[in-house]
């Protein structure tokens, strides 16, 4: 029996954070961490205090894990404090190890930093660390204290700054201890969370702003295979045999907020059985069938429309990057100030891009028109120049729902129904929110600016009425988005023929290959990483990092100077991958950097230092590779998070190269995400749990039932009798008539 742990969260948003930055401002992103690493991080929002990050994570974690953390206010730093009391002399004395994590200042994304300890009048400060966010200073300082000081109360102060050559330093964090508990403990260490300016770590009064979260752990105990194939056989059998379906039972017992992680489970089991089509097909037909105005067809959030969005994004993740990417792109690159709402245009923004001097609203709006149409035109010229590029079983899903639409709704005036049903999965559940939010869909590593997000938040309007294929036009409150109808009523007549030749597909369901975003051997990342080899006593400098692209499969780590299919490649099997973790910062004085560990035949242990473009990148290839190798006979409890320089380790300066690791391993923790290979067994656990949390309201409705049979059984019976009494009792009549006859005679 194997443990499955996972935490689902989303964290939200943060509110009245404190401001960090010179302007009075602050940069914010939050960092979430399993035992002391970071495994997640969010985009920055910047110059906000009230940010909304809206990202939503799932982690599949190890057993034995002790902690989880989110951190908004950045950085921690590691120290050792000591009172000195003797008869010479007395004093305070402070040791600087190291510190992580800190908030980049300087253009180069770095900081230059040093520490300061503050106690009294007195004060004394460490050296300056250059370009680095994880400074190692390894230092000890000291302040000599007079006698009468030790009653004196207050707080022993350690702040960290980033050094500039001009200007004024840049404050990165403070730790504040009461000189208190040095009496009752003498020596104090640790790693202490660096706070802003004028903030305690048990301040009250709400100064460190706050942050909501939604948080869910899911431990479940997964049984052999032998266990759940009874239940996958009626799940089955449910679309192949559709008379009798465990799936309505498990509609009825899902509420409105797990109904998104069934629909997904189901999604990923059906897609392992090669039947994700008939599944839909079922749901689909079975809320058509329940619909009787098709104005509300697909407009809940049933399982039914869950599991079609959830399927898009298994299957047209890749496909809506190729549709969408370069438009995304223009649109952050460019950073036009648009705006139609007349209540929100700020005539200052234009002043500030404008060399003409002042700018009219009517001027704003024009030119903000012109803007958003060439946008949406591009966007909507994108969409429907796609048919052959959407993924085959895409196409046959939809052609599918076409078929159940229109013969549920044949009337004439019912025409746009069949499309609409396809266009409102298509553009208002999958292209609008990717438009919307780009960073949610991998479109984007950083969230938009508020410039950016207002023209993203306009054009996914305007992509949801050509969706709608503008029926739902002048309807509205928002009548300043009048300017775009007419190019949005220019688009129906490309939008139907598009949808036409999207469902014109011969394949039937059985020759689609559902199955093949799964298939182990297929890659399942990739991408240009900057690559080093460990190879010699010594490693080179951090300029010895090479561009390479690389491969990974379920099987092989590769990578080569190009994607070129004619480039040599050179390959890790992920069967001697030992240990998959992160490189400190200082190892090279470069960030993002991760190793990959492998044993070979000799029992020689290789290591290749790879880095990737941010934080995001890192914990994607993290993850990935340490999904594929976690079954692994021969993974390490250990590893050094430094590199091996001038003969020793630069984390735990040991000298000796094969010396064990100074940190522990975390290779079961790793990010969920629809590449994951599929778990049959976990999945199978999730929708049993579903069915057996909702027994009793099956046992209800199974109860009202059978008393609806038994009424039904009942009434029957009862009309059997009434006609077996009327008819006997016309036997009884008939037989006294004939005997009275004879008795006359």
């Amino acid at each position: 029996m194997a443990k499955n742990t996972s935490l689902y969260f989303r964290i939200v948003e943060g509110r009245s954070l404190p401001a960090k930055d010179v302007s009075g401002t602050s940069d914010p992103y939050c960092i979430v961490k399993v035992d002391n690493e970071v495994v997640a991080r969010t985009a920055t929002v910047w110059k906000n205090l009230n940010p909304f990050w809206g990202e939503e994570y799932t982690l599949h974690l190890p057993t034995g894990f002790h902690s989880l953390s989110f951190y908004e206010v950045q950085g921690e730093i590691h120290l050792g404090l000591e009172l000195l009391r003797d008869a010479k002399r007395i004093g305070l004395r402070c040791h600087f190890i190291e510190a992580r994590d800190l908030a980049p200042r300087d253009i180069s994304g770095t900081s230059d930093p040093f520490a300061r300890i503050l106690f009294n009048n007195h004060s004394a400060e460490t050296s300056i660390i250059k370009k680095t966010r994880y400074p190692h200073w390894s230092e000890t300082l000291e302040l000599e204290l007079e006698t009468w000081e030790l009653t004196e109360g207050g707080s022993v102060t350690v702040e960290v700054w980033d050094w500039d050559m001009v200007g004024k330093n840049d404050f990165l964090g403070k730790v504040e201890i009461p000189f208190a508990c040095l009496h009752k403990t003498p020596l104090l260490q640790g790693w202490f969370r660096l706070l802003p300016l004028g903030n305690h770590e048990d301040d009250a009064g709400g100064k460190l702003g706050a942050l909501r979260l939604k948080v869910r752990l899911v431990e479940d105990r997964i049984l052999p295979s032998m266990y759940y194939q009874p239940l996958i056989d009626l799940l089955v059998e449910s679309v192949i045999s559709p008379d009798s379906s465990p799936l309505t039972m498990l509609e009825e017992v899902t509420t409105v907020e797990s109904r998104q992680d069934v629909a997904m489970t189901l999604v990923k089991i059906y897609l392992g059985q090669g039947l994700v089509v008939p599944f839909l097909d079922y749901l689909s037909t079975r809320e058509v069938n329940h619909t009787s105005d098709p104005n509300t067809l697909f407009r809940s959030n049933s399982l039914a429309s869950k599991a079609m969005e959830q399927f898009m994004k298994a299957v047209g993740m890749l496909y809506l990057h190729e549709v969408l990417k370069p438009i995304i792109n223009r649109i952050f690159e460019e950073k036009k100030y648009i705006e139609l709402d007349p209540c929100k245009i700020d005539l200052n923004r234009t002043r500030r891009i404008s060399f003409k001097g002042a700018t009219s609203e009517a001027e704003v709006r024009e030119s903000s028109v012109e803007m958003l149409q060439g946008y949406l035109s591009s966007i909507v010229e994108s969409i429907v120049g796609s048919v052959t590029q959407c993924p085959p079983v895409m196409r046959v899903a939809f052609k599918q729902l076409h078929k159940r639409v229109e013969e549920q709704f044949p009337e004439p005036e019912n025409e746009d129904v069949k499309y609409l049903a396809i266009s409102g999965f298509f553009f208002l559940r999958f292209f609008a929110p990717a438009i919307l939010t780009p960073k949610l869909f991998h479109l984007r590593d950083q969230h938009a600016d508020t410039r950016t997000s207002r023209t993203l938040l306009l054009l996914a309007k305007a992509v949801q009425s050509v969706g709608n294929l503008g029926l739902q036009l002048g309807h509205g409150k928002e009548l300043w988005m009048e300017p775009l109808h007419p190019i949005i009523l220019c688009s129906v007549a490309s939008v139907k023929d598009f949808l036409d030749k999207l469902i014109d597909i011969d394949q039937d369901m059985s020759e689609v290959p559902q199955r093949a975003v799964f298939l182990p051997s297929v890659t399942v990342k990739e991408g240009y990483l900057q690559k080093h080899k460990a190879e010699g006593p010594q490693l080179l400098s951090r300029f010895a990092f090479k561009k390479r692209y690389f491969w990974l499969s379920s099987e092989t780590l590769s990578y080569a100077k190009t994607l070129d299919p004619w480039q040599v490649r050179s390959s890790i099997p992920i069967q001697c991958v030992c240990v998959v973790e992160r490189v400190d910062e200082n190892a090279f004085q470069q960030q993002h950097v991760m190793q990959v560990v492998a044993q070979d035949n000799d029992g020689q242990m290789h290591t290749i230092y790879i880095q990737c473009k941010n934080v995001n990148e890192l914990n994607q290839w993290l993850s990935a590779i340490r999904k594929a190798s976690i079954y692994n006979e021969r993974m390490l409890p250990s590893f050094h998070p430094g590199a091996y320089r001038s003969g020793k380790w630069t984390c735990c300066l040991q000298t000796n190269r094969t010396t064990l690791g100074c940190s522990r391993s975390h290779s079961a923790v790793t990010l969920g995400d629809w590449s994951d290979p599929l778990d049959p067994d976990a999945e199978t656990q999730t929708i049993y749990k579903q069915l057996l949390q909702g027994r009793d309201k099956l046992r209800s409705v199974a109860y009202t039932l059978i008393l609806g049979h038994l009424e039904a059984m009942i009434n029957l019976l009862q009309q059997t009798v009434c006609r077996i009494i009327c008819l006997s009792q016309g036997v009884y009549i008939a037989t006294l008539g004939l005997l009275s006859t004879h008795i006359h005679y």
